[in-house]
């Protein structure tokens, strides 16, 4: 099922409360398990989007790739109009990460420097596009 999934970035030595305005929402596929599901994101890659969120520099939309290879069989990159392949961001082990709000999960950036991200909200998306809420 297509979710939005909603990172903030975790505590660091740089930022040691963690920073909610700086992060990534990206729409993916997540299976029952809570991990990300490579055959639907083939059937939904269109929608799999992301946008990287800080208040240095404006959003940055870009979208959620599925790569065979690497070292866990495969490898989960977010890519931003009018960059070269080799800058895009890599998720680090997301082939076999478990999402769900409170786990945490690594990304590195174009410079290659890693940063930990704790999934603060994850809502379902219906067809139509709308996220649907916890409300009954």
């Amino acid at each position: 099922m297509l979710q939005r999934i909603t990172l903030h970035l975790a505590r660091s030595s740089e930022f040691p409360e963690g920073s909610a305005e700086r992060g990534y929402e990206i729409l993916a596929p997540v299976d029952a398990s809570g991990h990300l599901d490579s055959r639907e994101w083939r059937k939904l890659r269109t929608q799999c989007c992301v946008r990287r969120f800080s208040p240095e520099e404006s959003d940055r939309l870009g979208v959620l790739l599925h790569h065979a290879g690497g070292s866990g069989v495969a490898t989960w990159r977010i890519h931003y109009d009018g960059q070269a392949r080799e800058c895009e961001e890599k998720g680090v082990h997301l082939e076999t990460r478990r999402f769900a709000e409170g786990e945490y999960l690594s990304l590195r950036n174009q410079g290659g420097r890693l940063h930990t991200f704790k999934i603060d909200r994850m809502q379902p998306v219906v067809p139509n596009g709308e996220t649907r809420s916890g409300a009954a």
